[in-house]
C-alpha cells in the first residue's frame, strides 16, 4: 500500500471528483484513477462509487477513509517531527463550518493564519451545526465550527466567538424597532434548516414563553445565508439571525428587537478526540485558541453573557 494510493482515495472523497482532485494535488487525472484502482485491487474491495457525476465512498470506503485520513496524518506529523526546526506549516486543511462563522469571523482567521503560513490551502464546507458534527465524526475534515456546545465525549470543543442572535423583518413591514414575542411569532418565517443552531435556539426561546414552534408560520426554507437575506429584503417573510450578519446587510433589512429575547450564541471549535491531526491542523487549532475572537466582543455583550 503506498501513501500516494491513500492520499488520491483520500483527495477524491474530499473534493468527490478525480479531475477536482487531480486539480487540487497537480497530478493528472489518470493518474489519480490509476492510484486508487490499483489501491482497491490490493484491498480486495471496491472504495468508490462512480457511476453518478458525483463520486461517493461505498460502504467499504467510508470504512477505510477514517483509518486512511489518519495514516496520512500520522506520516506528516513524524516527518514534521524529525524535520526541520522551520515554524512554517503547510498542506490543504479540511474545514467544516456551519453557516454564521463561515461568514462572519472564520474567513479572518483563515486570511490571517495564511499570512504567517502562504503553504496552506483550505477546502472549506459549509452546512448547518448537526452536519457539521456529523462530518468530523466521520472523518470528513479535521476542524470544524458550530453554532452550539455538543456533549460528545468524542469531540473536543472550544468557545471561540460570541454573537446575537436577532430578528430581520422587510423594511417594507413598517415594523416599530422593538415587538413582543407575540407580535414575533405572528410573522411568516424563513428558516435555516432543521440542522441550524440557530433556528433550534429561537424556537426554544419562544417555547419558553408558551409559543410551541408549530404556530410559526413558514414562508420558506434555506440551506444559505445569503438568500435569508434576499428574500427577507424582498418581503418575503422575517427571519433570525446573526447580529454581525444583520448589520452587514445595511439598509437592506430592519433590525426589529424582541422583547425579552437576549441570545447570545457561542459558537465552538471542534475536532475528534485521541487521533492525529495534521501539522497544518493542529497549528491552526492553536492559533484559533490565540486569536480568539472573544476578545472582539463588545463590553455590554459581555456583561449580558455573564448575567
Amino acid at each position: 500500500m503506498d501513501f500516494k494510493q491513500i492520499e488520491a482515495f483520500v483527495n477524491v472523497v474530499r473534493y468527490k471528483s478525480f479531475s477536482k482532485a487531480a486539480d487540487a494535488t497537480f497530478f493528472t487525472q489518470p493518474t489519480i484513477s490509476t492510484h486508487i484502482r490499483n489501491l482497491e485491487k490490493e484491498l480486495g474491495v471496491k472504495l468508490l462509487d462512480r457511476k453518478s457525476r458525483i463520486v461517493e465512498m461505498t460502504p467499504q470506503g467510508a470504512k477505510f477513509y477514517k483509518y486512511a485520513v489518519e495514516m496520512i496524518n500520522a506520516r506528516a506529523q513524524a516527518f514534521d517531527a524529525l524535520g526541520s526546526s522551520s515554524d512554517s506549516v503547510e498542506g490543504i486543511l479540511e474545514i467544516q463550518s456551519s453557516s454564521i462563522p463561515g461568514v462572519t469571523f472564520l474567513p479572518e482567521l483563515l486570511a490571517d493564519f495564511r499570512r504567517e503560513h502562504s503553504g496552506i490551502q483550505y477546502y472549506v464546507s459549509m452546512s448547518d451545526t448537526q452536519t457539521v458534527v456529523d462530518n468530523i465524526l466521520e472523518r470528513r475534515g479535521e476542524i470544524g465550527f458550530i453554532g452550539e456546545e455538543t456533549s460528545l465525549s468524542t469531540l473536543e470543543s472550544t468557545l471561540v466567538a460570541r454573537d446575537k442572535a436577532i430578528l430581520i423583518v422587510p423594511p417594507s413591514y413598517g415594523m416599530p424597532d422593538k415587538i413582543t414575542m407575540a407580535e414575533a411569532v405572528t410573522c411568516p418565517f424563513i428558516w435555516r434548516e432543521t440542522g441550524s443552531a440557530t433556528r433550534r435556539s429561537f424556537e426554544q426561546a419562544a417555547s419558553e414563553r408558551g409559543y410551541d414552534k408549530d404556530v410559526f408560520e413558514v414562508a420558506a426554507l434555506f440551506d444559505d445565508m445569503d438568500p435569508i437575506i434576499r428574500a427577507v429584503e424582498s418581503g418575503l417573510g422575517a427571519a433570525i439571525i446573526s447580529e454581525n450578519i444583520a448589520k452587514s446587510a445595511g439598509s437592506r433589512v430592519q433590525i426589529v428587537e424582541i422583547e425579552g429575547f437576549n441570545e447570545i450564541r457561542s459558537f465552538y471549535m471542534i475536532s475528534l478526540r485521541n487521533i492525529s491531526l495534521s501539522p497544518a491542523a493542529e497549528a491552526f487549532k492553536e492559533y484559533v485558541v490565540s486569536h480568539s475572537c472573544l476578545a472582539k466582543l463588545e463590553p455590554d455583550e459581555e456583561a449580558e453573557e455573564n448575567n
